[in-house]
């Protein structure tokens, strides 16, 4: 028994209007357009590769207007008009039905004269009315997308089958590699409306332009890119793919069946699948002996679906600082919307960032980290920009050296706010504290100390990551003690000639004291906070990484994923105490002499890191994977953005880098428990005694000792018992 013969219903296409659109259309309006009220062209794009459950939508952006600019990539272009009137009531009774006629009967010019056949994206077009109270910001505005409509109905003989029950797996992909080719031989754009046909068991594709020379040898299958997510129904743009079909070839399908693959192609996670895509028999009529333009129907519904114009208010986001921010904001979300559906923004932009150093490192983390979305970005230095640093450092120019040179930290910050309105970019001008440096035990020196300390103390409470981008070792290790303490996230950059090294500091588990639930989640709320928006189990994350702990074990650790808990620092390799690393120096030794590319490679890669930890289901507690196995295990330790390291040393002679792994040092002269409890307990104290007293901090740990107990050994490894220690007389 045949199928039911239906109807064939479209799903409508959607406008979609970026803000960028609306500020570009004033700004010609004011600048150009004035009173002129005459059709002008512009472009929009649509793409058929959204996630079920999205509308088909037709995309208009900050370029629509310029008809020279290229659409995005996979998106396919539509040709608009633009009819901007003067005055509301003109928008109002503005002959509807005459537009869509004019729009129509270009549509059926292209079709009859077979310029759609050499150029199909004429089959797309739409019509846009606009008046713009450019004094209050509020934009009316009615969509009409043509669509030309048989004469006696198009029916469909069965239901619309996906192509993964039709083609084999090779055969899907041989259409992606076949359509990719197609693409390639136009230039690389887009193609919307093709033929596909299948050579043996081959699938292949080719231009409109070819059907006559395919159509004898082989089955010919129209298709085309379809935004429509929807399973059983085809998009808005093949109504006019068909009057093509039906004027020009509709009397080879008498009494037949028209199939047409509605091509959709999509890619998740770097995995490209088009196996959703959708086949369909139609009954066509042939259009070979009509002349007149068909009836045309387009106007789009608003909200409530009712055949009238829509109305936007802008008023509170046409200000040019939020329109920036909405672009960052936008490029960010294209990365989710297409490859990365899992990624949280949300938690990256609401983490606040303190960078220690606002030098070469620090101006190119400050950069990065503006690309990344991230609003609050605090940076400490305590010097002036020299005549060197512009070259270098992204953010000074030659202006901001001269008399004197003006603040590193403040000056950055003002930068950063020029570059990007939005930012919450702030400067302190902070010397650090360092071992090795003594700071004395006059009241005065000891004040101006207590008074560093507390700032650096609030400044790193009052953030969730730390970036250590300082120029010296012993710099860096009063910010570790106190992130530490703290449970912030730490991320340590450093340079050398031709190397570099960026690392994350593991995150201490919270106090004895705060071992509930709740109590671990204060204790983490520097890093939770910023991705509270996406984390349901922030609570749960210090158990969590405490679990894996027990599962392997203290002295059953694998290297190759490390919790994060049990991560080193920047000092847990070093058997020595910090000192001071410019005492007896000549110049070059005393300044961080490098190849010019590695600041931007390193900072490039130290907030990369964090975005990752981010991202990681356990954040800072995220277990370290120096492995890059496609294996069970490995894929447990990604976060979306794949690998999260411990360690990346680069080696720029060699172009190579390494993914090392160690462990937290229990005499570890910054991170170990007996420093932390010492900190916590003494506070000033314990702090001018590691200021002022070079052997303080490696007695305190045993670091003494251990250098005692391996000179004892290497003495007895030279010891002879079998030697006369004496000679009697």
């Amino acid at each position: 028994m045949s199928e039911p013969v239906k109807p064939v219903q479209f799903a409508p296409l959607t406008s979609a209007l970026d803000v960028g659109f609306w500020h570009a259309l004033s700004q010609k309006k004011l600048d150009d357009y004035k009173l002129d009220d005459q059709p002008k062209p512009l472009q929009g794009y649509y793409y058929n590769g959204d996630q079920d459950g999205l509308s088909g939508r037709l995309c208009l952006d900050f370029n629509a207007l310029d008809i020279s600019k290229d659409c995005p990539p996979h998106c396919f272009h539509s040709h608009g008009t633009l009819v901007n009137f003067n005055i509301l009531d003109a928008f109002k009774t503005s002959d509807k039905i005459n537009i869509l006629q004019l729009a129509a009967i270009q549509i059926w010019k292209d079709i009859t004269s077979k310029e759609a056949i050499r150029d199909p994206s004429l089959l797309s077009r739409f019509v846009l009315l606009t008046f713009a109270d450019l004094k209050k910001y509020h934009y009316y505005y009615w969509f009409a997308f043509p669509a030309l409509c048989a004469p006696d109905g198009i029916t469909s003989s069965k239901p619309a089958e996906t192509i993964n029950n039709i083609y084999t797996e090779e055969q899907l992909q041989q259409l992606q590699t076949s359509y990719d080719t197609l693409v390639t031989a136009h230039e690389g754009k887009p193609v919307a409306f093709f033929l596909v046909y299948q050579d043996g068991d081959n699938i292949c594709t080719a231009p409109l332009t070819e059907y006559d020379n395919i159509r004898g040898s082989h089955k010919v299958t129209f298709a085309f890119c379809d935004p429509c997510t929807l399973e059983h129904y085809p998009g808005w743009p093949l109504r006019n793919y068909l009057a093509l079909i039906a004027y020009h070839w509709g009397d080879h399908f008498s009494g037949q069946d028209v199939p047409v693959l509605c091509f959709r192609d999509r890619t998740r996670e770097g995995i490209r699948s088009s196996s959703h895509s959708v086949m369909l028999s139609l009954k066509l009529p042939s259009l070979s002996q009509t002349s007149d333009c068909p009836k045309c129907v387009g106007w789009e519904k608003n909200q409530k679906q009712k055949l009238a114009p829509r109305k936007v208010d802008l008023s509170s986001s046409m200000d040019p600082t939020r329109l920036a921010g909405s672009a960052v904001d936008l490029n960010l979300k294209l990365m989710r919307w297409r490859l990365l559906p899992s990624l949280d923004l949300d938690c990256v932009s609401q983490a606040k960032c303190l960078l220690l150093g606002s030098g070469t490192l620090g101006c190119n983390v400050a950069r990065c980290l503006l690309g990344w979305g991230v609003r609050t970005i605090t940076l400490a230095d305590n010097a002036r920009v020299s005549y060197s640093n512009p070259v270098r450092q992204s953010l000074f120019e030659f202006e901001d050296s001269l008399n004197g040179g003006k603040p590193k930290a403040q000056t950055a910050a003002e930068k950063l706010k020029k570059i990007f309105p939005g930012v919450n970019a702030t400067g302190h001008t902070l010397s650090i504290p360092m071992p090795g440096h003594a700071v004395g035990t006059s009241d005065e020196a000891v004040a101006q100390m207590k008074e560093s300390v507390e700032q650096l103390e609030e400044l790193i409470a009052d953030h969730d990551i730390v970036f250590l981008l300082m120029d010296t070792r012993e710099s860096r290790w009063l910010p570790s003690v106190i992130a530490a303490s703290k449970r912030k996230l730490v991320i340590n950059a450093a340079l050398g000639f031709d190397t570099y090294m960026v690392v994350r500091h593991g995150l201490k588990l919270p106090k004895e004291t705060d071992a509930s639930s709740d109590s671990c989640e204060k204790t983490e709320k520097g890093i939770e906070a910023a991705a509270a928006a996406s984390s349901s189990s922030s609570s749960s994350t210090a158990a969590a990484a405490a679990s894996g702990s027990a599962e392997r074990g203290s002295m059953g650790i694998s290297l190759s994923a490390v919790p994060g808990h049990q991560l080193g620092c920047y000092f847990c390799n070093d058997v020595v105490a910090p000192g001071n690393s410019t005492k007896d120096r000549t110049l070059d030794q005393q300044c961080t002499v490098s190849r010019p590319g590695m600041s931007m490679v390193a900072a490039a890669l130290a907030v990369e890191l964090m975005v990752s930890v981010l991202q990681h289901p356990k954040k800072g507690y995220a277990a370290a994977d120096t492995s890059a196995k496609d294996d069970h295990l490995t894929m447990s330790l990604v976060s979306p953005l794949g690998l999260v390291p411990h360690q990346i040393r680069g080696f720029l002679s060699r172009y190579h880098a390494l993914l090392p792994v160690s462990l937290a040092f229990d005499k570890c002269t910054a991170c170990s428990e007996t420093i932390l409890t010492n900190y916590e307990k003494d506070g000033l104290q314990f702090l001018l005694r590691a200021f002022n007293e070079p052997q303080f901090l490696e007695d305190l740990t045993g670091l003494t000792q251990l250098h005692a107990d391996t000179e004892d050994a290497d003495i007895r490894d030279f010891d002879d018992d079998e030697s006369i220690s004496s000679l009697e007389p």
